[in-house]
């Protein structure tokens, strides 16, 4: 295959390993593009006779570089950290099993999970659980023993702890996420607690740049009040809008001043455990 055809058959593939490994959707698109153009560049194409796996290579490994380079930055990040939010304006049908798993594993929640890797146990993970690379394949990526890397596999399993079970199908998500809206904007608290987790934690991310709670607000009662709070603050300034956000239910919020935040959620025991907030400007670009 020439690289245009190359890029039309692998790119979405290539962008999703990348997107998962960076948590961020523009630097995913960067590196993706970059790998096709280097790919373009070289004399001996035809002599490569996995194309897939090497353009998988030179994706993985740039993730893994600026992985690495990038470590300091994110250290010293203000309030908590959360990926850049990747939105489908598609309307989310049907709930197969196999779909589920790949809308589950963009999810905000599932990709916090990743950041605690380390980012050679990431990029072994990814490749193997969700694209269903061989070890041997793997190691020819990573450039590691086939051993090291189902060690490494193993080892980043143990840690992702993630159980489908718990959580709702999409459609009743959705629902829920509207319920949710409706109950808080009506100040229905005994609705509230049905639909919420009393142990609900709130991640905002503002990077500094924006208002934004700089620690996680913990609990329903301070969770609510919080957002009461902002509801009396912008109350008449702000509109919202419903659409698929990681790949499952959420919410674009606009102020009148231009300040956007990007809301997704995760569930327990078919409540809402956690509510993950982006208001980032330099996280928003790209929508």
């Amino acid at each position: 295959m020439d690289t245009a055809t190359l890029y039309k058959t692998y790119n979405k593939q290539l962008f999703s390993l990348a997107y998962r490994m960076l948590g961020s959707v523009m630097d995913a698109e960067d590196i993706v593009q970059d790998a096709f153009v280097k790919f373009d560049q070289l004399s001996n194409t035809d002599l490569i006779e996995n194309k897939r796996a090497f353009l998988y290579k030179i994706v993985t490994n740039r993730c893994l570089d600026l992985l690495r380079s990038s470590a300091k930055k994110r250290e010293m990040y203000v309030g908590p950290w959360l990926p850049e939010p990747l939105i489908d304006h598609e309307k989310i049908d049907g709930n197969p099993a196999e779909v589920y798993l790949q809308h589950e594993s963009i999810s905000t929640a599932y990709l916090l999970l990743l950041q605690q890797l380390n980012a050679m146990e990431r990029a072994v993970f990814l490749l193997r659980e969700i694209f269903s690379y061989s070890y041997e394949e793997i190691a020819e990526i990573v450039n590691k023993s086939s051993t090291n890397c189902r060690q490494i596999y193993h080892r980043a399993k143990k840690s992702m702890h993630f159980d489908l079970d718990e959580k709702p199908k999409i459609s009743a998500a959705e629902e829920q996420i509207k319920e949710f809206v409706n109950s808080l904007l009506q100040g229905n608290t005994n609705r509230l607690l049905e639909l919420v987790n009393e142990n609900v934690v709130f991640y905002s991310d503002g990077g500094g740049k924006v208002r934004a709670a700089r620690v996680p607000v913990v609990g329903f009662n301070l969770v609510m009040k919080f957002f009461q709070n902002l509801l009396k603050i912008y109350d008449g300034s702000y509109s919202f809008t419903f659409l698929v956000v990681n790949g499952l239910p959420g919410i674009t919020l606009k102020m009148d001043d231009g300040t956007q935040y990007v809301y997704s959620f995760a569930f327990k025991n078919k409540k809402i455990e956690t509510i993950y907030a982006v208001a980032n400007p330099d996280k928003l670009h790209h929508l």
